[in-house]
This record gives structure tokens, sequence and C-alpha cells, in this order.
């Protein structure tokens, strides 16, 4: 037996796994995600001829590969919201974006640089990797299909899934400040780096994101719904690999013009649905991206639990491990617990939306990106040990925890309607 015929082996095990197991643990202590890190785990402890998996070596596949399943993610979320934007409607989701997550960025670098001892610049970019939403390893916290009617999404799951959508991209500009930082003053503090970062990676880059969106996503929605040909008109040939296309046209686009794609194709998303929110054809373009990101999600936590049995974790110090907890446990609940302070929410609701921050592939790749930018002084190998524990525990906590917890809301807020 060689290598690439146990991969092939593992390769089709693995899809039918992830066609089946969905509908098999729905609502169960247990979820897709944390099913195939375990089996990444438990095959890589076999003595089986499978190739060594370690991103800090291979840092540029680790970081293109991450990269495509966000953006695949992304541009699910968006197509699966019923709900247009607005400052009212998504109120909650701007409370999460501009309270919650600079919170939990600013009070998790803080918490590096003091139980670390880790210079300014890796204890920021540790907040700015762990700050984004990833609700793709729970899929009990995402809103459902998309459907015709904008009233038809709990807030629970509306809030987590369009903060999702948003904080990942936002999440770049907290990343190059901390490039920005470390490349100014190495281990130490500078404020020169500021102002260029205000102006361009805050201010262009946003606004070029949301507009290349926006204006992909109209023209995408006139083509996929209004152009007047039959055979032009995309939503009558029902083929679902058509917002693959989207995704990757808005990504590249976005990127060539200097924005950040990451926002443009969540932006874009929202825009296609707008274009004609009751037809049919956003189901096909849903369930396609759906099935593609539920593959590469399973792909890439294989892999994820590979290299920690071959040893991702032996940089960890007792340190690095207690911080991962305190940001799950402590550090993006409270922080979500301020941001959402006098929302409309109830208590439950409150506590399910601020505890359920959770972590994942976006933080592997914001963390294979900016290495590839910038040396951060602290060594690669226990950068990469935090995050991965951080994601590991993450996994584990709301994979565990999710099903029966969203199981018992949804319950409690039926028997209020009776």
């Amino acid at each position: 037996m060689t290598s690439a015929d146990a991969v092939f082996a593992w390769l089709g095990a693995g899809a039918l796994l992830a066609a089946v197991l969905p509908r098999v643990l729905a609502g169960r202590p247990l979820s897709l995600p944390l099913v195939f890190l375990l089996c990444g785990i438990g095959v890589y402890l076999l003595p089986l001829p499978l190739p060594a998996i370690d991103p800090v070596d291979d840092r540029l596949p680790t970081e293109h590969v991450t990269e495509v399943v966000v953006i695949i993610s992304l541009m699910g979320a968006g197509l699966a919201l019923n709900r247009p934007p607005g400052l009212r409607r998504w109120g909650t989701t701007w409370r999460l974006l501009g309270v919650t997550m600079p919170l939990t960025c600013l009070v998790t670098a803080l918490m590096a640089w003091w139980l670390l001892d880790w210079p300014p610049a890796a204890a920021l970019l540790l907040g700015a990797v762990l700050a984004p939403t990833d609700p793709v390893l729970a899929a009990e916290v995402r809103v459902g299909e998309p459907t015709d009617d904008e009233h038809d999404e709990d807030e629970v799951r509306f809030a987590l899934t369009s903060e999702a959508g948003l904080n990942d991209g936002l999440a770049f500009p907290l990343t190059y400040a901390a490039v920005g930082l470390a490349a100014a003053a190495g281990s130490g503090w500078s404020a020169e780096w500021i102002g260029s970062w205000v102006a361009h990676e805050v201010a262009y880059k946003c606004a070029v994101g949301v507009l290349t969106g926006l204006l992909l996503g109209r023209l995408l929605g006139w083509l996929f719904f209004r152009v007047r040909s039959r055979t032009l008109r995309l939503s009558q040939h029902r083929e679902g690999f058509v917002a693959l296309g989207a995704t990757f046209l808005s990504y590249g686009v976005t990127e060539l013009a200097g924005g950040y794609g990451f926002l443009a194709v969540f932006v874009t998303a929202c825009a296609v649905r707008a274009a004609e929110r009751a037809h049919g054809y956003h189901n096909v373009l849903h369930d396609f991206m759906e099935q593609v990101e539920r593959l590469l999600t399973a792909a890439v936590l294989f892999l994820l639990g590979a290299f920690v049995a071959l040893g991702g974790l032996s940089a960890l110090t007792w340190q690095g491990a207690v911080t991962a907890c305190v940001v799950l446990l402590v550090i993006r609940p409270l922080s979500g617990w301020a941001g959402l302070w006098r929302s409309p929410l109830g208590p439950r609701e409150r506590w399910v939306v601020a505890t359920y921050g959770i972590r994942g592939i976006g933080s592997l790749y914001y963390l294979a990106y900016a290495a590839g930018l910038q040396d951060f002084v602290v060594p690669e190998r226990e950068l990469w040990a935090v995050v991965t524990f951080t994601v590991l525990a993450s996994v584990v906590l709301h994979g565990v925890t999710a099903g029966p917890v969203i199981t018992r809301l949804d319950r409690l807020r039926g028997a209020r309607r009776t």
C-alpha cells in the first residue's frame, strides 16, 4: 500500500461521512467538525504511511487552503440570510462588530502580553486572529436555508451568522495593525504606523471591499434573475456551481483592486440575495455552497487533527493553554455581553450569542497570512500551538454543547409562544 492509496481511501470515506453525519448528529452533543478532528488525531496515531502535516513548514499551502474555505463559507452565509441589511434590522450585528470584536481583540492582546510575556505586536496578533467568529464549525448556531420570509430567522442564529460573515473580513485591519506594529517597533512599541494604518488598511481597503462587493453583487443579481435573454439568465438553468464562480470573481476582483476580498464576498452574497429574494434559485446556490463548505471543512479539521497527533501542541505552555481557555470561557462571553447590553435580546439569547463566538478556520488563515508578512519575535511554533489549542478547545466545547443548548433554547421559545 502506498501513501497515495491511503489518501484516496480516506478521501472517499471522509466524503461519505460528511454526507451522512450532519443528519445523524443533529441535536446531539457532537458535531461534524469534532468527529473529523478526532478522526484526524486517531488516524495519524496509527502506523500508516501517511504524509506529514505541518502548517508551520507548509505555511503557504495552509494559507491558501484555509483562504478558500473561508471565502466559500462567507458566500454560503450571505446567501442564507433572509433579513435585508439595515441599521435597525441588523442592530445586534453592529453591536457585535463595533463593541464585542475590538474588545475581544484588545483584552486577548493584553492577556497575551501579561501572561505569556509576548511583545506587543505578537500579543496584538493573537488578539486579532482570535477575534473573528466562525460558526461554520457548529451548524446548530447558523441560520438554515434561505426562504422568502425576512422574519423567518431567530435572532440568535441570525446574529452569529451575520457577525461571522462580516468580522471575518474586519479581522484584516486588526491583523495588519499587528503587522504594522511589528514592522515599526520589532519587540517594542511605536505609534508611527497608526496614521497610515487607519487611512489605508481601515478606511480604503474596507471601502473598496464593500463597494466592489455591492457592485458585483448587483451585477450578478441582474445576470442571475433579470437579464432578458433566457439563455443568459442563469437562474433558468439552476446550476449551483455558479455560486462558486461568483465567490472567486468577487474575491479576486476586490483583491486586485486593493480591497478586502473577504468583506466583498459576503457583501456580494447579500446583494445577490436581495436581487430577487423569493426565487428558488437561492436554495440551489446555497445548497451547493453548503456541500462544498462541508467537504472542505471536514478535510481541514482532519488535517488539523493530524497536526495535533504529530506533535503540533508540543510548544504549548501552561500559560498558552490558560490564555486559550480564558478567551473562550471569559473574554468572548463577557465582551459579547457588553456588546449586547440593553439589546432587544432576552437574557438567555444574549448569553448564547455571547458564548458561541466560535474560533476556527479563519483564525488559522490569519495566522498563516501574518506569518508570511512579518517576524513577530515569538517562535512560530509557539504561536501556532496557542492558536491551534484555542481552535481545538473551541471545536470540542462548542461542538459538544451547541446542539443541546440551541435545542433547549428553541423549546423554551416555542413554549413561550404557546
